[in-house]
C-alpha cells in the first residue's frame, strides 16, 4: 500500500521550488510515465502508418476510400471506449493498477502480432480489426492512467504530473507520427518496418510496466457489473453527482471533439489544401504536438502548482481565435502543380502562418485540458475515481464519434477542410459559453487570474496555511471591491464568500455570485432574517467541509485603516466550530478598486515593474480563541504598516 505523503514534506518541496521534471527520476512516476508514453507512441505508429498507406497508396488496399479512411479509422478506434469504458473503470477501482498495467501491455503485444500480419498482407479488414483491439487496449488503460496520478502524487504535484503526462502523450504522438509516416513512405519495405516497429515498442512497454509500483485498490470489495449498458448509465449518474466535475468531463470531451476533428483532417488538409506530401503531414502533426505539450508544461508555472481552472476559459478563447485564423490563412494558399516536400512547403511564407496557428491553437488546448483533468482527479471521491475517469472516456468517445460523423457529413456536403475548421471554431465558442454559463466558477477564476497576473505582481506569504482539505473560516481586512477575487485567485479550493446582499440585486453579478454559492448577508437593522439565514448557511457550509470567507469589518475601509471587527465570525462558529485562518491584504488601498479619494488604475507593466500586492496568511487558530479583538490584532499584524 502506498504511503501517504507527509504534508510537511509537501510544503517543503513546494517552497524549495523543485520542478515537475523531478518526477521523471522517481519510481512512483517514471515507470508509469514511460509505459503510457510508449503506449501512446505505438497507437500512433500503427494508426498513422495505416492511415498514410490507405491515403497515399490506396491501390494496395481493395475497397478502401482514401478520402474517408482517416475518419473511419478514428471512429473504429473509439468504439471500444463506448462499449467497455464502464467495465474498465470498475476494474481499475477493484484491482491493483500496477497489475492491470502489466496485463494491458501483455495484451498489446498480442494485438501487434495481429497488426503486423495485416501490414504484411495489405489486409484492410485485418488492420481495421487491429484498430478496434488497440481501442480496447486504450479503453482498459485509460481509467488506470488518470486514477493512478492522485494516488501517488501530492496535491501540489497534481498539475505538474498531469502536465508531464499530457506533454508526454503528445510527444509520443509526434514520435509515433514520424515513425509511422516515415515507414509508410517507404514503398518497398514500409509495411515490414511498421510491423516490426509496432511489436518492438509493445515489448519495450511491457518491460517498463514491470517497474510500476504497487497501487492498492481503493475498493477491492467492489462487485463487477459486466453489463456495459447498465454500468455505463450508472457511471454517468455517478459523475453527475458533482455538477462541477460532470461539466468538466463535458469540457474535456469537447476538447477531444475539437482535437479529433483537426488531427484526422491533417492528411486530407495536406494533400487537398496545401498540395503537400505525407512528410508535410508529419510537420503539421509535429507542430500540433509540440504546441499542446508546451501548453501542458506551462500550466504548472501559470497555475503556481495548484488546480487553476481560470486557465480553462483562456484556453477556449485561444482555440477559437487561432482556429478561425487558420480558416482564413488556408484560403490564401494557392494550389501547386505537384505535392510539395517539406523543404518546398517551408519555403512558402504563407505556410508559416498555418504552422503558427496550429502551434498556438494546440498550446491553448494544453492550457485548457490540464486544469480540467486535475480538477476531476482532485474533486472525485478516491473510492470511485476510476469510474469517474471511465465516464470521462465514455463521453470522450461519444464526442469523437460525433466529430467523425460531422466531418463525414460536411465532407459529403462539399465542405472543404478549412470550412470544417471554421465550423469547429464557431461551435467551440457556443459550447464554451454554454458550459461557463452553467459553472460561473470558471469565469470568476479566469477574471481573478487575469486581474492578478495582468495588473499585479502578487507576493504570497505562507499561502500554504489555507487548508487544502476540511472546513475553515477565512477572515481578512476589507480594502477594495476586488478583495474576494484576489483571495479566490490564490486559494487552492473554492471559497464560499459572505457578501453584501445589495450585490445580488445586480442582474449580472447577482447571477454570477449565486452560481458560485456566495452567501448574501445584511445588517440586522436592514434585514434581521437574512442575517440569520446567512449565519445558518455558513454553518451548513462548514459542516460540509467547505471554506467560508468573511470580512469581519462589514464594510470597505474609507481611510485605509482596519475598521473594528464585528461579531459575525463568532455567530458562525456558534453554529459550526471550525479553525479560523486570519489573512491580510496590502497594496490595494489607493487603487481604483478602493474608496481612496485619489484612486488610480494599477499599472499593467511599467518599466518592467507591476503594481505590488501582498496576501499574507496567518496560522489557523482555535475557534474558542476567535474573538473579534484577537482576530483584528492578528490581521493588523499580518498587514503591517503598508495599506
Amino acid at each position: 500500500m502506498s504511503k501517504r505523503p507527509n504534508p510537511a514534506v509537501s510544503r517543503r518541496s513546494d517552497q524549495d521550488g523543485d520542478g515537475q521534471f523531478r518526477l521523471l527520476s522517481e519510481r512512483r512516476f517514471a515507470p508509469f510515465f514511460w509505459t503510457q508514453f510508449l503506449g501512446a507512441m505505438n497507437d500512433n505508429v500503427f494508426k498513422v502508418g495505416f492511415t498514410s498507406l490507405v491515403t497515399f497508396q490506396a491501390a494496395r488496399f481493395s475497397g478502401v476510400d482514401p478520402k474517408t479512411a482517416a475518419f473511419l479509422i478514428s471512429a473504429i478506434f473509439i468504439v471500444p471506449f463506448v462499449l467497455f469504458s464502464a467495465t474498465s473503470g470498475q476494474l481499475a477501482d477493484k484491482f491493483d493498477k500496477a497489475m492491470l498495467t502489466r496485463f494491458v501491455k501483455t495484451f498489446e503485444i498480442a494485438v501487434m502480432l495481429v497488426g503486423g500480419a495485416g501490414f504484411l498482407l495489405h489486409s484492410a479488414p485485418l488492420l481495421y480489426f487491429c484498430t478496434f483491439l488497440m481501442g480496447v487496449h486504450s479503453t482498459v488503460f485509460g481509467p488506470v492512467k488518470y486514477a493512478y496520478l492522485p494516488q501517488h502524487l501530492r496535491p501540489s504535484e497534481l498539475v505538474g504530473g498531469n502536465g508531464l503526462v499530457e506533454m508526454g502523450t503528445f510527444v509520443a504522438i509526434l514520435i509515433g507520427t514520424i515513425i509511422g509516416g516515415a515507414a509508410a513512405g517507404l514503398t518497398e519495405h514500409g509495411a515490414m518496418l511498421l510491423a516490426v516497429a509496432c511489436l518492438a515498442i509493445a515489448l519495450i512497454g511491457r518491460g517498463t510496466a514491470s517497474f510500476v509500483p504497487k497501487s492498492a485498490a481503493p475498493q477491492p470489495e467492489l462487485r463487477i457489473n459486466w453489463n456495459p449498458f447498465t454500468e455505463t448509465w450508472r457511471n454517468l449518474a455517478l459523475a453527475r453527482q458533482n455538477r462541477t466535475v460532470f461539466l468538466s468531463l463535458l469540457g474535456i470531451s469537447w476538447l477531444w471533439f475539437v482535437g479529433a476533428t483537426f488531427l484526422t483532417s491533417f492528411f486530407n488538409f495536406a494533400k487537398d489544401v496545401l498540395s503537400a506530401n505525407p512528410d508535410v503531414v508529419t510537420v503539421l502533426l509535429a507542430t500540433f504536438s509540440i504546441g499542446i505539450g508546451t501548453g501542458s508544461l506551462l500550466c504548472e508555472k501559470l497555475s503556481k502548482r495548484r488546480v487553476e481552472i481560470g486557465l480553462v476559459p483562456l484556453g477556449s478563447i485561444g482555440i477559437s481565435v487561432f482556429a478561425i485564423d487558420l480558416f482564413f490563412a488556408s484560403h490564401r494558399i494557392l494550389p501547386a502543380r505537384h505535392l510539395l516536400g517539406v523543404g518546398e512547403f517551408l519555403a512558402v511564407a504563407s505556410h508559416w502562418r498555418i504552422l503558427a496557428d496550429l502551434f498556438l491553437l494546440a498550446l491553448f488546448g494544453g492550457l485548457y485540458s490540464v486544469p480540467l483533468y486535475a480538477l476531476i482527479q482532485s474533486r472525485s471521491q478516491p473510492t470511485h475515481r476510476a469510474r469517474i475517469i471511465a465516464a470521462n472516456n465514455i463521453l470522450n468517445s461519444f464526442f469523437m464519434i460525433v466529430s467523425a460523423v460531422m466531418a463525414l457529413g460536411l465532407t459529403a456536403a462539399g465542405v472543404g477542410i478549412p470550412g470544417l475548421f471554421l465550423t469547429t471554431a464557431l461551435l467551440n465558442i457556443v459550447v464554451a459559453a454554454y458550459i461557463y454559463s452553467l459553472v460561473p466558477e470558471f469565469l470568476l477564476r479566469f477574471v481573478a487570474w487575469i486581474l492578478v497576473h495582468t495588473f499585479y505582481r502578487i507576493r504570497l506569504v505562507d499561502a500554504g496555511r489555507i487548508p487544502e482539505r476540511g472546513a475553515a473560516v477565512l477572515v481578512c481586512n476589507h480594502v477594495s471591491f476586488v478583495d474576494a477575487i484576489v483571495i479566490m485567485a490564490e486559494s487552492p479550493r473554492p471559497i464560499r464568500f459572505v457578501m453584501d446582499h445589495q450585490i445580488f440585486r445586480s442582474p449580472f453579478f447577482g447571477w454570477l455570485f449565486r452560481h458560485v454559492k456566495a452567501i448574501p448577508i445584511a445588517p440586522a437593522h436592514e434585514d434581521a432574517e437574512l442575517l440569520r439565514q446567512a449565519y445558518d448557511a455558513c454553518g451548513r457550509a462548514l459542516a460540509a467541509g467547505e471554506l467560508v470567507c468573511i470580512f469581519p469589518e462589514g464594510k470597505l475601509t474609507r481611510t485605509g485603516e482596519i475598521n473594528p471587527f464585528r461579531q459575525g465570525v463568532a455567530q458562525i462558529l456558534k453554529r459550526q466550530a471550525a479553525p479560523v485562518v486570519p489573512m491580510a491584504l496590502r497594496g490595494l488601498w489607493g487603487s481604483v478598486f478602493s474608496r481612496h479619494e485619489d484612486t488610480r488604475w494599477p499599472r499593467p507593466i511599467h518599466r518592467g515593474v507591476m503594481s505590488r500586492l501582498t496576501l499574507a496568511v496567518g496560522e489557523p487558530i482555535d475557534p474558542a480563541d476567535a474573538t473579534p479583538e484577537h482576530l483584528q490584532a492578528l490581521v493588523s499584524a499580518l498587514r503591517g504598516e503598508r495599506r
